[in-house]
């Protein structure tokens, strides 16, 4: 059956969702290997915050699915003043996505200054990941405007 979503702005989210959980799990490696109170609080925060970002992402990606379909229907139905406003839901939602990869790629300085050095690799896939969210999130964007 063909269906229009799960579509780029759901990949994006997805993407962005395992880069956070990647910064999560490189986190928590990263505790208890005799750094300071300081920067074990540092890295406690960076995984409160991945763990958030990896929920959030997680919704957004039914969140992009469902204001997309919004478009669909809207601009079936023939209303133009609704289905304009579907289409600001709709390049809204990649936004979001956007703005949270963003924050979570603001995270990752820190760990390679300060995190667990075996765990690199996965902070470099977590950045690949949360690079590619936002890419897509900007493409749907520019899809659904």
């Amino acid at each position: 059956m063909r269906e229009p979503v799960p579509g780029g702005g759901s990949a994006a989210a997805v993407s962005g969702a395992m880069g956070a959980a990647l910064i999560g799990m490189s986190a928590r490696y990263s505790l208890g290997k005799g750094k300071s109170s300081e920067v074990e609080k540092k890295i406690g925060d960076i995984i409160v915050t991945a763990d958030a970002a990896r929920l959030q992402l997680v919704e957004f990606a039914g969140k992009d699915a469902q204001a997309y379909l919004d478009v669909v229907s809207t601009r079936k139905a023939g209303d133009k003043l609704v289905h304009e406003k579907a289409k600001i839901e709709a390049a809204r939602v990649p936004q979001d996505i956007i703005d949270l990869c963003q924050v979570c790629l603001q995270l990752t300085p820190y760990l390679h200054q300060e995190g667990n050095p075996h765990l690199m690799s996965d902070v470099k896939a977590a950045e690949t990941f949360l690079k590619a969210g936002i890419q897509a999130g900007r493409y749907m964007q520019e899809a659904n405007a």
